[in-house]
């Protein structure tokens, strides 16, 4: 039973999708089911990880914006096809399609180029970059630098090439005549998808609802308080691929108009809760440059293409990196329950373990972060860090944020230090913030303020990281943030005596 079916472009026309689970994967979909023109088993998209982690099951959706196709490279394995709902798909059987008659070979220039640098061997995740890739050339119209490639190519990973030649076929990419999609059929079809009413997908176990008002998504909240609210499925995706988690009911934020809206006022930047994490932390990062490496660093592209700031705000995990260092800009919640809104410190909401004060029927609506005046910036120091045995696309053993207000004469005026991956929820450093504040700040008070930091936490073992290691890495990022503060030269350099002696981690 059903409004409609789930109806997405793919292969050049509107598919039309019924009695399929709300959580079959966009990778089951492509690899299992036929479509309606006639198309079976696309068994280009890989499955590796079933996770998010690996990339070999990448494909590019289409989503308008502003009544334009904007491409963004995401998991398939993770990817629930009822959201795919009034958006385009792309999977690496598409790219020979877009070539002109013109073109001297069978190949997209991203293949063409993958050919000629030797950027495949085995072959199993070859699809996957490229996907990413052909993602990043529609978006970046002019040839990118590495850091640009490495970022596209985040979420992807090989065991045989050791990746230089796939970023030599990156740069190649571009030397060749330009193939770039024809956009504007497909905008026709996205804009003729939106017309159709919102979709409510029934069957015997589940309902799945997908409202795109935020009025409509208040009142489905208190019809069905038990209602598992989806937007990325970054997290509640590993549920069903991993565990065979059964969802129940399904509440898809992720359409709702008015929650993906990012508004910048005098004094805050208010994010709506299903607003991605990429574009979340472009406008935190155009406010606040010095987070450019936790938002660089928080997850790969594809996860952050498809996962929200709201969605890991509410998860409540103790190791999502975003909490601490919006925790340290006094960030705040408003929540919603039906027409009513109040808000909340956003350090006010954990309560416990994946416990938050979400009351029944109520959910995240926006989050609101103060914006620091430009005549305080030079006294408002603020950086976070993140440790992982990876750079990218690996959760945090430990993520750690501080917030810290000084005045000409280097007196700590004000300052929060809140960490992650520390205790069973983001939590401040209240005992060692109380025994900075007010001081000078100097290296002998950050030393004595490391040894503060014990009495604040008492981090678990985990397969992660042990307790030892994570309290000292907690020490460690503190006096890295004295560093940092320091005249230029002093900036990066650790010097052993500065360092709490580590005997044992």
């Amino acid at each position: 039973m059903f409004t409609r079916p789930i109806s997405f472009w793919f292969r050049g026309q509107c598919q039309q999708i019924v009695d399929v689970a709300p959580t079959l994967t966009v990778l089951q979909y492509l690899r299992e089911l036929t479509t309606s023109a006639g198309k079976t088993r696309q068994t280009g998209t890989k499955e590796g990880c079933a996770e998010g982690d690996c990339g070999a099951c990448t494909v590019v959706v289409g989503e308008l914006v502003a009544g334009k196709l904007q491409l963004r490279n995401v998991n398939a394995c993770i990817q629930f096809l009822s959201t795919l709902d009034g958006k385009a798909l792309f999977t690496v059987e598409d790219l020979q399609q877009f070539l002109p008659a013109s073109t001297p070979h069978d190949l997209h220039p991203v293949q063409h180029a993958m050919v000629e640098c030797h950027g495949s061997q085995c072959g199993f995740c070859t699809p996957g970059f490229i996907m990413s890739l052909w993602a990043m050339y529609e978006n970046e119209l002019n040839t990118p630098n590495k850091a640009t490639i490495s970022h596209y190519l985040s979420g992807n990973l090989c065991r045989c090439t050791g990746y230089r030649p796939i970023l030599e076929a990156a740069l190649k990419t571009y030397d060749y005549a330009p193939v770039r999609l024809q956009k504007q059929q497909i905008e026709l079809a996205l804009q003729a998808l939106q017309r159709l009413p919102d979709l409510e997908y029934h069957t015997e176990k589940q309902n799945y609802f997908a409202p795109t008002s935020v009025q409509r998504f208040a009142q489905l909240r208190q019809q069905y308080p038990q209602a598992r609210i989806v937007a990325g499925s970054t997290d509640v995706g590993l549920w069903v691929t991993k565990l065979g988690r059964d969802l129940g009911d399904m509440l898809y934020i992720g359409k709702v108009a008015e929650l993906k809206q990012i508004k910048t006022l005098q004094q805050t930047i208010e994010i709506g809760a299903s607003v991605c994490l990429n574009d979340a932390f472009d406008v935190i990062t155009q406010h606040y440059p010095e987070l450019h490496e936790l938002a660089r660093r928080f997850a790969s592209m594809p996860i952050k293409n498809a996962g929200t700031l709201g969605g890991n705000i509410a998860n409540g995990s103790p190791i999502g990196d975003s909490m601490p260092a919006l925790i340290t800009l006094n960030s705040r919640l408003r929540l919603r329950q039906g027409d009513q809104t109040r808000e909340i410190a956003l350090e006010d909401f954990y309560l416990g373990y994946q416990k938050t004060a979400l009351q029944q029927g109520e959910f995240v609506d926006t989050l609101i972060i103060p914006v620091i005046e430009p005549a305080q910036k030079d006294y408002f120091k603020v950086a976070s860090y993140k440790i992982s045995k990876r750079f990218e696309q690996d959760i945090s053993a430990v993520c750690a944020a501080f917030s810290m207000q000084l005045d000409d004469q280097q007196v700590i005026q004000s300052i929060k230090i809140a960490y992650g991956g520390m205790a069973a929820i983001p939590k401040r450093a209240l005992h060692t913030e109380q025994f900075l504040l007010a001081k000078v700040l100097t290296q002998e008070l950050i030393t004595q303020a490391q040894q503060q930091l014990a009495l604040d936490y008492q981090p678990l073992d985990d397969g992660r990281a042990s307790s030892a290691y994570r309290l000292y890495s907690a020490q460690n990022c503190l006096q890295r943030f004295y560093l940092e503060q320091q005249d230029q030269n002093n900036v990066g350099v650790l010097r052993l005596d500065d360092l709490i002696t580590v005997q044992e981690v």
